[in-house]
């Protein structure tokens, strides 16, 4: 019998569509949505996506109208404390955590017992998401398939793959979330802290002298990496502060 996640929980998970074309694979994913109980839809896209046309969104007409669009995957995760890429992986060098589907699925449903807003992003039909895409995530899921001879990398459409993972969410239950753990840090909050990281990096002449190690994609996951919690963000932007404040008069007593 299938487990049902509480209608909070259901409504912690955002599902991020990233350069989504095809009106049916959207409508696709919205009625996956309706039928499991997940109400919100978030779309990146550089142009307007023809929601109107999202014809097999049968039943999911609310899920579509309260869809919400942005212009950038960090606008569209910003309020979410854990953002998990989906990948088919392929011949790609992952810079990531990868998880199979169902220990994925674990790891989501702990966040929700925090409860914390998680965002589950799908790419472009034709490419995935891309590395700066990916540099958003904390970790990526894969659903793991069958290799065919005649196949070069196995993998789903965008409403098959959406709808998979959104069932392996509620399939079960019993994932408890552990006693005194810290509420993890929001991803508008992390980029922050990136942002005055690679102020402070250059600043302190750390990115001249080792720029393969200063992309902001790089410093991004850099971050994510540390599972910095909402209590820790002040501090260590109180700490990087000072850091600057001290690297610039530094700068100031050269002249």
């Amino acid at each position: 019998m299938m487990g049902v996640l509480s209608q909070q929980q259901l409504d912690q998970v955002c599902v991020v569509l990233v350069r989504a074309r095809n009106p049916n694979n959207i409508g696709a994913v919205a009625r996956a949505m309706h039928d499991f109980g997940f109400r919100h839809l978030r779309v990146v896209n550089e142009y307007a996506v023809p929601f109107a046309t999202a014809r097999s969104a049968v039943d999911a007409s609310d899920v579509v109208a309260g869809a919400m669009e942005f212009d950038s995957v960090a606008a569209a995760v910003a309020d979410c404390t854990l953002v998990v890429g989906t990948t088919a992986v392929g011949e790609r060098a992952l810079l990531h955590p990868l998880h199979a589907l169902p220990e994925a699925a674990a790891e989501i449903r702990g966040a929700l017992e925090l409860k914390g807003r998680v965002a589950l992003l799908f790419g472009s039909e034709k490419t995935g998401l891309s590395n700066d895409e990916l540099s958003h995530c904390h970790w990526l899921l894969t659903i793991p398939m069958k290799e065919h001879e005649d196949v070069r990398h196995p993998s789903m459409n965008l409403g098959q793959a959406a709808a998979v993972c959104l069932y392996e969410l509620v399939r079960e239950t019993g994932v408890h979330a552990g006693v005194g753990v810290a509420a993890a840090a929001a991803a508008g909050e992390v980029e922050r802290l990136k942002t005055l990281l690679t102020e402070v990096l250059e600043e302190t002449g750390y990115t001249r002298r080792h720029p393969a190690n200063s992309d902001e994609a790089q410093i991004r996951r850099l971050v994510l990496r540390m599972g910095v919690s909402a209590s820790d963000v002040p501090v260590w932007m109180g700490i990087l502060r000072q850091v600057l404040w001290k690297a610039r008069g530094a700068e100031a007593g050269k002249e």
